[in-house]
């Protein structure tokens, strides 16, 4: 397997699922599950349920023909023990079928709650499959199994994350993860406080240690080392640990972890680098393989709530780096994500978190933009 790119589901680096219900799965799971009913360790049973591998309950073995002796077709494994029953248990809780939902709960080992069994439709879906395939789950359990420390990523990893030449001081402390060299940190996003209008700047920290009150300087995208373009010096108000919903303050945070910065986010618009070295070139910013094509209009049911969906527009832009908001000559606001998927999400942050008003949505419409690249004999 190539470093860094490649990746497998039965080495366990693969998950499947939805983000938008909150369920996903990787090999592991269900190899953990039937492990013991196939008296086979983990390992082994990941490499059967992918590809071109098949159970013939008949003769009780795993097979790589796609028929039994009795020329009967047989599903691959990946089908039979792991789509099938999640397939099985989706389309029930759709159909209303709801005795067979219970039955597959029960036999699940899961209890329901009276309330969550008045649930129905996408609703109930969304609440059995978090309880039994839990996205974070197989998130967590891909980082903590799969993911190699800081240390170790970054000594491979510096080269492309850094724009400078990589032997200067930063290059080397990013690529030596050492907490006591110049500070280096990447901020990834913003994410809104409680407070109207305010960010936390979210991002890691490559080398250095990075203390509430420490003078440093704040680079934008467009930041040319000895310029003053995109430069800000500026004081860091609080460092914070960010955990789920939770925030906690810490006096500093060294490298080799996430961190949320308090009084930056006057200065940076969605990405950027802080650094405490004059020195310092960028960490590159993220580049992303889709673009924002899908486009929706959105506006409120009431024209009251106008300026809270302009600061809606505002918080979600900045907190999703995707995420193009825009405002037509006519007055029109409109939403470009890279999929109907990421605007559905994007909308539903929009209306719940972010403006938290009633808000029209259009339909959403595709721009097509295509153009001739050269001249034809």
């Amino acid at each position: 397997m190539g470093e860094g790119q490649q990746v497998d589901p039965t080495a366990g680096t693969v998950a499947f699922g939805s983000a938008l219900y909150g369920w996903a799965f990787t090999l592991t799971r269900f190899a953990r599950v039937y492990a013991d009913k196939f008296k086979l360790d983990v390992a082994k049973l990941m490499k059967k349920m992918w590809g071109d591998n098949y159970f013939d309950a008949k003769a009780k073995k795993f097979t790589t023909n796609d028929m039994n002796a009795e020329k009967v077709q047989l599903a691959r494994c990946f089908v039979q023990f792991i789509m099938r029953p999640i397939i099985t248990m989706i389309r029930n809780v759709m159909a209303g079928e709801l005795e067979a939902v219970w039955k597959m709960v029960e036999q699940l080992g899961y209890t329901m709650k009276h309330d969550e069994k008045e649930l129905r439709l996408k609703p109930l879906m969304k609440n059995i499959c978090q309880k039994w395939i839990n996205a974070a789950e197989a998130l967590l359990e891909m980082i903590i199994m799969k993911l190699p420390s800081p240390k170790k990523a970054q000594a491979y990893r510096a080269g492309y994350l850094y724009e400078g030449p990589i032997d200067d001081a930063c290059g080397t402390a990013i690529r030596e993860c050492n907490s006591d060299g110049p500070l280096m940190i990447f901020i990834s996003k913003m994410v809104p406080t409680g407070e109207s209008g305010r960010f936390y700047a979210f991002g890691r920290v490559f080398s250095g240690t990075v203390t509430t009150g420490q003078r440093v300087r704040i680079m934008g995208p467009n930041y040319l080392p000895g310029s003053k373009t995109d430069l800000n010096v500026k004081n860091i108000q609080r460092t914070v640990l960010m955990m789920a919903g939770k925030v906690e303050a810490v006096p500093d945070v060294p490298c080799g972890n996430t961190v949320g910065l308090v009084g930056v986010d006057a200065y940076l618009v969605k990405q950027g680098t802080i650094s405490s070295d004059e020195t310092a070139h960028c960490i590159r910013v993220m580049k992303f393989s889709v673009s924002p094509v899908v486009r929706v209009a959105v506006e409120v049911k009431n024209a009251s709530d106008l300026p809270k969906l302009v600061e809606g527009l505002r918080k979600l832009s900045k907190s999703d780096p995707l995420v193009v908001c825009t405002t037509e000559e006519s007055g029109e606001h409109i939403i470009a994500g890279c999929g109907e998927l990421h605007v559905e999400i994007c909308l539903k942050d929009l209306e719940e978190e972010y403006a938290k008003v009633p808000l029209k949505k259009g339909n959403p419409v595709v721009s097509y933009k295509e153009t001739v690249t050269e001249l034809s004999n």
